[in-house]
């Protein structure tokens, strides 16, 4: 399977809490819900839809696998959250227990996290997807686990919060693959890593 992160990104590059303000507010992160108004259901919705469509399962951290499992399942009967719903979900977490695992759930080891999804990585399929998760997703990108990033980049700055992109030293040259644009200025960007 390929690991696709897919992120909202504000234009300063923060992925921290778009959808609201109890999402995550660390570091004192005070602009939760900062994407809503930049959503557009036709061409974002659109997007967001057909990579669902290729999507055969979902993976998380710990922070947006619990905000997304008390929210998910009480959204059965529309055909996007009956999707998200039966997808299979694995869960990277250092806190969690497999007695914690709900929501069609599976808790990857602790102890060799990264080793598992690249098992899961190595499995026949599509794509294995995250959404938000920045930690996880930085420490994929950080180990070469990301076979392709969906950013929808959203017109704001936002001066601070969480990011996904390691601070490594490391230069990762990446491909454009598509680009969208959204009424709202949203650019919906879609990256490969640059096969060297």
């Amino acid at each position: 399977m390929r690991i696709v992160a897919t992120e909202f990104m504000s234009l300063d590059g923060v992925v921290q809490a778009p959808g609201g303000a109890e999402e995550d507010n660390d570091g004192g992160f005070a602009h939760g819900g900062w994407s809503m108004p930049y959503f557009d259901v036709e061409t974002m919705g659109a997007a967001i839809d057909g990579w669902l469509e290729t999507t055969d399962a979902l993976l998380f951290g710990r922070r947006t696998w619990q905000g997304m499992a008390a929210a998910w399942p009480g959204r059965a009967g529309d055909p996007f959250a009956d999707r998200m719903n039966a997808l299979p979900k694995h869960v990277a977490s250092r806190t969690l227990s497999d007695a914690d695992m709900t929501w069609n759930s599976a808790l990857l080891p602790p102890d060799r996290t990264l080793a598992a999804i690249g098992d899961l990585r190595a499995v026949e399929g599509r794509d294995l997807v995250v959404w938000g998760s920045a930690s996880l997703v930085r420490d994929l990108l950080a180990a070469g686990l990301v076979d392709e990033l969906r950013l929808m980049i959203e017109p704001v700055l936002l001066g601070g919060g969480k990011r996904i992109f390691p601070e490594d030293g490391r230069q990762v040259g990446l491909r454009l693959e598509s680009l969208a644009t959204a009424p709202t200025g949203v650019v919906i960007a879609v990256y490969r890593p640059e096969v060297v």
